[in-house]
């Protein structure tokens, strides 16, 4: 086994087969990161705070995705009970790590992009959450704005 410990942050876990992906603070103090769903670009905002990985509404066509009704009731970021579908089967791509068979919340991103865009922060297409970072073993480097996901 080779020693390691001479390595810094990302060598260590390039080493150790993961892929480094730039994050952008925004103005209201959230990352943002770009994703590729279903072979469509996305600007969303990395949360490690939400249980699932979310979309807006407004992005069903634009990502393609396949929605049905869902028993998930979606609180967060002010909101409370707002209605959500879910859809089942996707493609995610962050960087050069991919996921498919991703499963996504869709609910009504208004309240969120409203407080980005008064923040003059970019309106967002939805939010990652913590099931991508579990599921690509995710290590945040906040000083040097980094995600890592394992390969």
């Amino acid at each position: 086994m080779s020693d390691l410990s001479h390595l810094n942050l990302k060598d260590f876990l390039l080493a150790k087969g993961y892929t480094k992906i730039k994050l952008k603070l925004t103005k209201t103090n959230h990352f943002e990161i770009k994703a590729t769903i279903n072979g469509v670009k996305g600007l969303f905002i990395l949360d490690t705070g939400a249980s699932s990985s979310c979309v807006g509404f407004e992005a069903v066509e634009t990502f393609k995705l396949k929605a049905k009704d869902s028993e998930i009731k979606a609180a967060g970021a002010g909101a409370t009970d707002m209605l959500t579908q879910i859809s089942q089967k996707n493609n995610l791509k962050i960087g050069s790590w991919k996921k498919d068979k991703v499963a996504l919340v869709l609910f009504n991103l208004t309240h969120v992009n409203t407080a980005l865009t008064t923040h003059n922060s970019q309106p967002v297409d939805g939010i990652i959450g913590a099931d991508i970072l579990k599921k690509g073993k995710g290590i945040i480097d906040y000083e040097k704005k980094y995600l890592y996901l394992k390969l």
